[in-house]
Protein backbone atom coordinates (compact mmCIF):
# COMPACT_ATOMS: atom_id res chain seq x y z
CA UNK A 1 0.00 0.00 0.00
CA UNK A 2 0.91 3.22 -0.94
CA UNK A 3 1.30 6.04 1.25
CA UNK A 4 -0.73 9.13 -0.13
CA UNK A 5 1.51 12.55 -0.62
CA UNK A 6 -0.33 14.63 1.77
CA UNK A 7 0.43 11.65 4.51
CA UNK A 8 4.01 11.50 4.29
CA UNK A 9 5.43 14.03 7.46
CA UNK A 10 7.19 16.93 6.32
CA UNK A 11 9.71 17.23 9.08
CA UNK A 12 10.81 15.17 12.48
CA UNK A 13 8.13 17.29 14.33
CA UNK A 14 4.90 17.07 12.02
CA UNK A 15 6.19 13.21 12.33
CA UNK A 16 5.98 13.55 16.10
CA UNK A 17 3.03 15.60 16.67
CA UNK A 18 1.16 13.03 14.27
CA UNK A 19 1.58 10.61 16.67
CA UNK A 20 0.85 12.51 20.01
CA UNK A 21 -0.97 15.26 18.99
CA UNK A 22 -4.15 15.61 19.58
CA UNK A 23 -6.51 16.50 22.99
CA UNK A 24 -6.15 12.76 24.78
CA UNK A 25 -2.99 10.87 23.22
CA UNK A 26 -0.15 12.49 25.68
CA UNK A 27 -2.54 12.41 28.83
CA UNK A 28 -3.23 8.44 27.95
CA UNK A 29 0.53 7.94 28.10
CA UNK A 30 1.03 9.90 31.02
CA UNK A 31 -1.52 8.60 32.95
CA UNK A 32 -0.24 4.55 32.15
CA UNK A 33 3.08 6.08 33.13
CA UNK A 34 1.98 7.00 36.80
CA UNK A 35 -0.23 3.98 36.98
CA UNK A 36 3.16 1.44 37.08
CA UNK A 37 2.80 1.00 33.37
CA UNK A 38 -0.45 -0.78 33.11
CA UNK A 39 -4.17 0.36 33.09
CA UNK A 40 -7.80 -1.18 32.27
CA UNK A 41 -9.69 0.40 29.22
CA UNK A 42 -12.19 1.82 32.34
CA UNK A 43 -9.61 3.14 34.57
CA UNK A 44 -8.68 5.05 31.70
CA UNK A 45 -12.28 6.11 30.63
CA UNK A 46 -12.66 7.52 34.80
CA UNK A 47 -9.37 9.17 34.47
CA UNK A 48 -9.26 11.49 30.76
CA UNK A 49 -12.17 13.69 31.67
CA UNK A 50 -14.59 14.49 28.61
CA UNK A 51 -13.68 12.14 26.11
CA UNK A 52 -16.42 9.69 25.03
CA UNK A 53 -15.93 5.93 24.78
CA UNK A 54 -15.74 5.77 20.55
CA UNK A 55 -12.84 8.80 21.08
CA UNK A 56 -10.84 6.55 23.82
CA UNK A 57 -11.28 3.40 21.55
CA UNK A 58 -10.26 5.27 18.36
CA UNK A 59 -7.00 7.09 20.41
CA UNK A 60 -6.11 3.50 22.03
CA UNK A 61 -6.10 1.99 18.53
CA UNK A 62 -3.89 4.62 17.25
CA UNK A 63 -1.56 4.92 19.99
CA UNK A 64 -1.31 0.95 19.56
CA UNK A 65 -0.74 1.10 15.60
CA UNK A 66 2.14 4.08 16.95
CA UNK A 67 4.07 1.28 18.61
CA UNK A 68 3.35 3.53 21.59
CA UNK A 69 1.08 1.40 23.79
CA UNK A 70 0.86 -2.65 23.78
CA UNK A 71 -2.35 -4.16 24.41
CA UNK A 72 -3.49 -7.26 25.73
CA UNK A 73 -6.46 -9.17 26.28
CA UNK A 74 -7.17 -11.75 28.48
CA UNK A 75 -9.35 -14.79 27.62
CA UNK A 76 -12.11 -14.13 30.34
CA UNK A 77 -15.60 -12.59 31.14
CA UNK A 78 -16.36 -10.36 31.42
CA UNK A 79 -13.42 -8.84 29.13
CA UNK A 80 -10.49 -7.69 30.67
CA UNK A 81 -7.94 -5.94 28.58
CA UNK A 82 -4.96 -3.91 30.30
CA UNK A 83 -2.98 -1.21 28.28
CA UNK A 84 0.72 -0.74 28.77
CA UNK A 85 3.65 1.70 27.45
CA UNK A 86 5.91 -0.08 24.95
CA UNK A 87 9.50 0.79 25.43
CA UNK A 88 8.87 3.54 22.43
CA UNK A 89 6.34 4.97 24.60
CA UNK A 90 8.17 5.12 28.02
CA UNK A 91 10.90 6.73 25.58
CA UNK A 92 8.45 9.96 25.56
CA UNK A 93 7.72 10.12 28.78
CA UNK A 94 10.69 12.73 30.32
CA UNK A 95 9.50 14.48 27.20
CA UNK A 96 5.59 14.61 28.23
CA UNK A 97 6.64 15.63 31.69
CA UNK A 98 8.59 18.66 30.88
CA UNK A 99 5.85 20.15 28.51
CA UNK A 100 3.60 19.59 31.65
CA UNK A 101 5.92 21.64 33.58
CA UNK A 102 6.11 24.31 31.02
CA UNK A 103 1.98 24.00 31.02
CA UNK A 104 2.35 24.53 34.83
CA UNK A 105 4.33 27.52 34.76
CA UNK A 106 1.91 29.27 32.34
CA UNK A 107 -0.94 28.41 34.02
CA UNK A 108 0.75 30.38 36.95
CA UNK A 109 1.46 33.54 35.02
CA UNK A 110 -1.71 33.46 34.08
CA UNK A 111 -2.99 32.64 37.35
CA UNK A 112 -5.19 29.36 36.31
CA UNK A 113 -5.81 26.99 38.95
CA UNK A 114 -4.70 23.84 38.27
CA UNK A 115 -7.68 20.90 39.00
CA UNK A 116 -5.86 17.89 40.67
Amino acid sequence: MTKKKSDTPICALDYAFRRIGGKHKARILWYIHQHNNVLRYGELKKMVQNITSKMLTQTLRELEEDNLLNRKVYPVVPPKVEYSLTETGKELIPFIEHIGAWGRAQMEKEKIKIEN
